[in-house]
């Protein structure tokens, strides 16, 4: 229970800091890191997919991990929060930058 109330208190700073910092609709960036082997890269560019969104892949130097980087026009900050969500329900292992 506490980590959900660090989870949520972290969650509507960022929306604080979206809502000061940019006009809405806005380019957003996310960036997520993933294990190279196995579906999440797929997992998460099916979450984004139909909404126009830029996806760019980058393996580690060892190349166990790889970053995702996806920028994609979002209407709201509560769009961005919802997204940052969904991913972490549904990728598992994923670690959002």
């Amino acid at each position: 229970m506490e980590e959900h109330k660090k989870t949520e208190a972290f969650y509507e700073k960022l929306k604080v800091q979206l809502y000061d910092t940019a006009e809405w609709p806005s380019q957003y960036l996310f960036k997520f890191i993933v294990e190279t082997k196995g579906d999440a890269i797929k997992n998460i560019e099916a979450l984004f997919d139909n909404m126009g969104a830029v996806i760019k892949t980058k393996e580690s130097s060892k190349g166990k991990y790889t970053s995702v980087s996806i920028h994609v026009v979002m209407d709201a900050p509560e769009y961005v929060i919802f997204k940052y969500k969904e991913v972490t329900e549904n990728v598992k292992g994923v670690i959002s930058l």
